[in-house]
């Protein structure tokens, strides 16, 4: 199955599963999707990213039979990208962590805070 926007369809295929109780998914191999993958596990959002061939698998993790990811909101679109700074970054308070794919990879605000790097906004996960 090809899709015009992996990345997008990857992170709504976890919010699904998750809010279905389904325990993996599976996804294409693509750099985009594993360094999110490999980002969301270091937030605790997965438990288990595993690669075979083509084929990525990963674990949703789950706290008292229900999941840690409650919601995931799509920032950045193939039509309208959308862009934080470190400032912007820093008026955001809440529970929710954004994802960011910076020129040091994609990773959490958290880690675009202490490393004082903005980026474009790829997801919300609360």
């Amino acid at each position: 199955m090809v899709t015009n926007y992996p990345v997008g369809d990857f992170l709504i295929r976890i919010k699904n599963a998750a809010m279905a109780g389904r325990k993996t998914v599976s996804a294409p191999v693509v750099k985009e999707i594993l360094a999110i993958s490999q980002s969301l596990k270091k937030l605790g959002f997965l438990e288990k990213v595993e690669k075979s061939g083509n084929s990525l698998k990963v674990s949703i993790a789950f706290k008292n039979k229900k999941p840690r990811l409650l919601n995931l909101k799509l920032v950045s679109k193939p039509g309208l990208r959308i862009y934080l700074g470190v400032k912007d970054l820093e008026k955001k308070k809440g529970p929710s962590v954004f994802l960011l794919s910076t020129p040091k990879g994609i990773i959490s605000s958290k880690e675009a805070l202490k490393q004082r790097v903005g980026g474009e906004v790829i997801a919300e996960v609360i």
